[in-house]
């Protein structure tokens, strides 16, 4: 069987769609649903098993010889979460426990890392995963923290040679990725998906002013990368056992909001249509201005797949799901 934790989520969904489509079996989802309709991002998946997070250790226990592989895509992911004790919990204690059961099983581990790890930029945005090189990383919020955390923590282990590890381990350090089954998450959806309605309607959609000198307002830059891009890479990865590491999964390339938003007009045939807000004060100093992922590992541990293009992930996104009758996967 194969556990995907965070499986009725966003990204965690569309794994378990991209391995049902290989033909994968028993199939465990790892998540709580809730009241709303988060549910119908797994209602056409063919389950195994649904497990509560807190259930997850019983369920685990004598399975060892029967978990093929271990997908950690659950955590609280919001950049504006304050219960830095709610966080602590889910993000790191989390992962920390099930990396410590699949290096006592000998199971392949995937956790999701982020691109927030790397705060501001100034440090760059190389996957070096060595000990000095992320110590020098400033996250900007809680989330961003936590999940540098379990890097530098796994970065030890790895160092101590008497520590067991699973037999395959890999961070995956997400930049903003967009695609269908991301509507349960209010406020934390990517761009595309809250530019869509404005722009269905023909209306203007508010874009964040810039406030820093030298950058134009919508031109805030962000890696934006295709859901199915990144569900390819973990399947490259199940097919690859012997790659281990800290990778960035992005597309290498940034591109402007005002790029991702005129992408959405275009797509439903109509010109960008553009309104002005004030970044709110209380991220404003938080707020990146520039993200884009150095692939080079990655591509040197042997992924070759192109990613898609921001134009064509949104076309796809737009013209498949949000405009579609039925915009779950």
């Amino acid at each position: 069987m194969i556990v995907v934790t965070g499986g009725a989520g966003f990204i965690g969904s569309n794994l378990l769609a991209g391995l049902e489509g290989q033909g994968a079996a028993s199939l465990v989802c790892v998540d709580w649903l809730g009241t709303g309709d988060k549910w119908r991002n797994v209602a056409k998946r063919r389950l195994h098993d649904l497990v509560r997070p807190e259930d997850l250790p019983a369920f685990l226990q004598g399975k060892s010889g029967k978990v093929e592989a271990v997908f950690h895509m659950g955590a609280i992911s919001s950049t504006t979460e304050t219960d830095v004790d709610a966080i602590v919990k889910n993000n790191v204690r989390a992962t920390l426990d099930l990396w410590d059961w699949c290096a006592a099983a000998g199971v392949p581990f995937v956790y999701a890392s982020s691109a927030a790890t790397y705060g501001g930029g100034e440090n760059g945005f190389v996957d070096d995963p060595g000990q000095a090189a992320l110590a020098k990383l400033r996250p900007l919020n809680p989330y961003g923290w936590s999940k540098l955390f379990v890097d530098r923590r796994i970065a030890a282990m790895l160092a101590d040679k008497k520590a067991k590890r699973p037999r395959q381990h890999v961070g995956l350090k997400f930049f903003n990725v967009y695609g269908p089954n991301e509507y349960h998450k209010e406020g934390q959806r990517s761009v595309v998906h809250q530019i869509y309605p404005f722009a269905a309607k023909g209306e203007a959609f508010p874009l964040f002013r810039s406030h820093r000198e030298g950058v134009p307002d919508g031109g805030q830059t962000r890696d934006f990368i295709w859901v199915g891009d990144v569900v390819d890479a973990m399947l490259w990865l199940r097919a690859n056992p012997q790659v281990s590491g800290l990778f960035n999964l992005g597309t290498g390339k940034a591109r402007s909001f005002l790029d991702l938003a005129t992408a959405v007009y275009a797509t439903l045939g109509k010109n960008a249509n553009i309104a002005w807000r004030d970044t709110p004060e209380a991220i404003r100093d938080k707020y990146q201005y520039h993200t884009q992922a150095d692939t080079g590992r990655l591509r040197a541990a042997g992924y070759a797949k192109p990613f898609t293009t921001l134009e064509d992930g949104v076309r796809r996104y737009v013209r498949d799901f949000l405009a579609a009758d039925d915009p779950y996967l």
